[in-house]
């Protein structure tokens, strides 16, 4: 899409939706211009009573800002050489939060809410990799034992 002031960029921005909801990629590296150096952002919503996750990545790092409705989430210790350990925490509306998960801890999060709700991701990777060729870093753990359950 084109604009009449040279230099802008308008993209459309394209939604997967799923039975959980959907998610919108607000922008990626590889599509931006020079000199605007974001690597990725995106935000999803979340249907009440809808789990995402649990997962962890081998070397990418999620930034997440909950902002609306009310999620429950949940932090399992699983880098070798540290202690086993679960943290579950409200976030949302009324706890806002910006928070940092590094590779290695696996994360979930659920809107325990009674309504729709967003969250905003920012990772320091992309996912699938440029040009979306690469495969996913991302570990799967909806088997996880019940002492790390939801």
């Amino acid at each position: 899409m084109s604009t009449e002031i040279p230099g802008v960029v308008v993209r459309e921005l394209g939604r997967f939706s799923d039975n959980r909801g959907w998610l919108t990629e607000l922008f990626r590296a590889d599509e931006l211009p020079d000199g605007f150096l974001p690597v990725m952002g995106y935000v999803s919503l979340t249907h009440p009573g809808v789990a995402r996750g649990p997962h962890e990545h081998r070397d990418q790092t999620d930034g997440f800002a909950f902002l609306s409705g009310t999620f429950r989430v949940t932090l399992w210790e699983n880098r070798p050489g540290q202690e086993r350990r679960k943290v579950a925490m409200l976030c949302g509306e009324n706890n806002p939060v910006f928070m940092i998960v590094p590779p290695g801890v696996v994360h979930a999060y659920e809107n325990v809410g009674d309504t729709d709700a967003t969250v905003l991701n920012f990772p320091n990777q992309l996912y699938a990799g440029q040009g979306k060729k690469e495969p996913v870093d991302e570990i799967r753990h909806e088997e996880i034992d019940s002492e790390f359950k939801l």
